[in-house]
């Protein structure tokens, strides 16, 4: 055990050694550093404005800091070197007339692009000082939010529709993030509210009485915040009828189809009582085609080609003129009064109704 306890106290021993040993070589100030402070590592910057990326640094050397800022990219980008405030060398085409650095190393960027968005590495060196100084800056570029409006397909809707989806969109801004409000109150995912998952969307599954109410959105980013106006949702109440047929009409449907039913037997009656009257209208028709038939003349067959049987024109026999002849045929001996010219239709055989003595 003697051993054991006396190599722990010489470790002890020498661990407090080194200790004054190292702070005392430090309090000579043979090791010395550039000693750098970051007040704020995040800047929010607007599109079109300003940026100050602000550092401080501290050094024992009177000699003038050498500043470098670069921007991380797949390889990084240099922004600006420079010796104090004097820049060193030519600035990139995208950074003219856009820089200006300061002599505690604080970096000011004018007319922001959406470009410049990114993380900014700072490094202040010393000729004297054996440690550079280092930080870095998250600076993010964005665009100030329009007014949102709510877009829905109609604000009034009916009793236990599917699906209503509440829109909320807007014309301009950048990294926007949503909010939802009903009656006021701030609206989360429940039973039969749903939001998207970048909570664009408000989405009502089977509408109640109880969702009838004002509706607001909310659209906000780093640098604005914006609220729509409020819209109210309308919902309308079911008939009891339909209520009744939702939750258990097949029994009122069963008592319709068999009134239905029931109705039936009467129709067939009526139809049966319209039938002697459709009997009547054909024997009619029949008889009319029938008369049609005796009245016009007809055409015989007289070698091999159908020809007139008996075609007359009669014409009123002039008392003067006693050699009036029939065309090709004999004397009438009793002529009609009248004159009577019976043409057949075409393609149809004729029937005389008068005859002719040879």
């Amino acid at each position: 055990m003697k051993p054991e306890k006396e190599a722990f106290l010489k470790a002890k021993i020498m661990s407090q050694l080194f200790s004054i040993v190292s702070l005392g070589f430090l309090s000579t100030g043979d090791v010395s550093a550039v000693n750098m402070t970051i007040p704020h590592s995040l800047i929010r910057g607007t599109a079109g404005g300003e940026a100050v990326l602000s550092v401080c640094y501290s050094s024992v050397s009177l000699d003038l800091p050498v500043i470098k800022w670069q921007l991380q990219r797949e390889k990084s980008i240099t922004v600006v070197q420079s010796i104090g405030t004097d820049i060193i060398g030519t600035l990139r085409p995208e950074y003219r007339d856009r820089i200006l650095v300061f002599e505690n190393g604080t970096l000011l960027l004018h007319n922001l692009r959406f470009t410049d968005d990114g993380v900014y590495d700072v490094e202040i060196s010393i000729t004297d000082d054996t440690f550079t100084g280092e930080g870095s800056i998250v600076l993010t570029v964005d665009e100030p939010i329009s007014r949102p409006y709510i877009h829905m397909e109609s604000s009034s809707v009916l009793e236990l529709s599917e699906n209503v989806v509440l829109n909320c969109s807007h014309d301009n801004g950048t990294r926007v993030m949503y909010r939802w409000f009903k009656g006021g109150k701030p609206q989360s995912n429940e039973t039969r509210f749903w939001l998207s998952p970048d909570q664009k969307l408000l989405t009502i599954t089977r509408v109640l009485m109880a969702d009838e109410d004002v509706y607001i959105c909310t659209a906000e980013n780093p640098v604005s915040n914006m609220t729509s106006l409020p819209l109210r949702l309308t919902v309308y109440r079911r008939s009891s009828l339909y209520i009744i047929l939702s939750t258990g009409g097949i029994f009122v449907l069963i008592a319709l189809v068999t009134i239905c039913a029931c109705w039936t037997p009467s129709k067939k009656r009526k139809d049966a009582q319209r039938k002697p009257l459709s009997r009547f209208s054909d024997l009619a028709s029949q008889s009319t085609v029938s008369h049609r038939d005796d009245v016009l003349p007809k055409f015989r067959e007289h070698n091999g080609i159908n020809a007139v049987t008996s075609l007359y024109i009669l014409q009123k026999k002039d008392p003067d003129d006693s050699s009036s002849n029939s065309i090709g045929s004999p004397e009438f001996e009793h002529p009609p009064s009248d004159t009577v010219s019976l043409t057949p239709p075409p393609g149809s055989p004729v029937r005389s109704s008068h005859r002719c003595t040879t």
